[in-house]
């Protein structure tokens, strides 16, 4: 197929016919509002998710809600899975993505897990992606898939990340408990805990996740000395 020769100086600009010129403008408004209403189907899509969880959520609510036919739902996702990863790489990935491209250690091991958890709980507790980790617990024991496709694009990244960090305290000598290594999942332990506690409990016992997160750092790093 010939690519199309590129207009570069205003004659070849103006020599451009005017059917063109109309064509083109109906495809990229057609393109725009496909963009626009895929957005919304996924905006949609989170707040009935939520609010009913991913068993009892239906195709037509989520149309409903978006203020779409539900057949324009297939137009950009094949099923309810589909949907809730598309959900899972807007809504976290980029979260997770900015976590873990962490700066060079030139700090303290314990600064920069400090800098990764604390944005965790920052970007995560008391927000819809929160609401969205709780969902992925409560019911991805019932959804498989769901939960490997979780797994894959958010929780391996972030224990491969821990890991990275408790291999380094550990070279560096900041951490002494070299199992740790083993159980990446020990270091994060604080803020999943914050996750869940948050819709569970926090009306009855409300939770400082960051001072809980400073003792656990405690035990594994040796309290800070002041000066």
């Amino acid at each position: 197929m010939r690519k199309p020769t590129k207009l570069t100086d205003k004659s070849a600009q103006s020599a451009k016919p005017a059917s063109v010129a109309r064509e083109e403008s109906p495809a990229s408004n057609r393109a725009t509002r496909a963009q626009e209403r895929r957005a919304a189907i996924v905006d949609a899509a989170m707040e009935e998710f939520i609010a009913r969880g991913f068993a009892a959520t239906r195709l037509d609510d989520i149309a409903k809600r978006a203020g779409v036919a539900k057949g324009t739902i297939y137009l950009h996702f094949k099923d309810k899975e589909s949907m809730f990863e598309e959900l899972v790489r807007i809504v976290i990935v980029p979260v997770v993505a900015r976590l873990t491209a962490l700066p060079p250690p030139t700090g303290s091991v314990r600064d920069l897990i400090e800098a990764f958890a604390g944005n965790f709980l920052k970007e995560v507790i008391g927000t819809r992606r929160g609401d969205l980790v709780r969902l992925i617990v409560a019911e991805g024991p019932r959804f498989p898939a769901v939960a490997d496709f979780y797994y894959r694009e958010v929780v391996s990244r972030g224990i491969a990340a821990m890991r990275a960090l408790i291999e380094l305290g550990i070279a560096r000598g900041e951490i002494h408990e070299k199992d740790l290594a083993r159980y990446p999942q020990i270091l994060v332990a604080p803020a999943m805990i914050a996750v869940i506690w948050q819709s569970l409990f926090a009306r009855h016992a409300p939770l400082d996740a960051q001072e809980m997160l400073r003792v656990h750092l405690d035990l594994i790093f040796g309290e800070r000395r002041t000066t």
